[in-house]
């Protein structure tokens, strides 16, 4: 998996793809949310960035496929998650993740383990400053 730098605007990206991402499906519901959310302007990624993020994530995975399968495990999505510890752009990301989520009206198991990872390992219930 490539790297970004921490706090960064396609460290903050990769996360909103990963939210669409994640259950194998990328619904035009969520497209249509990230761009109607103004996340993107908040984060300070354009567009076209954000959807070279989306591909290079989708690559990434896709270069650790098994047998045609993509499977995101927890170290995966921590890794992505620890790409970002200001506790303001955490956040307001889990605030757009949720929305992203819902935003086909239906939370898949996979959207709930990425969104339940965050809240934990970002100490939503502690101001977003805890350590893991």
């Amino acid at each position: 998996m490539r790297s970004y730098p921490k706090n960064s605007p396609r460290a903050a990206g990769r996360l909103l793809a990963l939210t669409m991402i994640v259950d194998g499906n990328v619904a035009l519901s969520e497209l249509k949310a990230v761009y109607r959310s103004r996340i993107l302007e908040h984060i300070a990624l354009d567009d076209d960035e954000f959807d070279a993020v989306l591909h290079e994530l989708c690559n990434d995975l896709l270069a650790t496929a098994h047998h045609g399968n993509v499977h995101v495990d927890t170290a995966t999505i921590d890794a992505f998650l620890d790409d970002v510890d200001a506790p303001e752009l955490r956040r307001n990301l889990l605030g757009a993740m949720w929305r992203l989520a819902d935003a086909d009206g239906w939370l898949a198991d996979a959207e709930a383990i990425v969104l339940n990872r965050a809240a934990i390992r970002w100490g939503a219930e502690s101001g977003f400053v805890t350590a893991h």
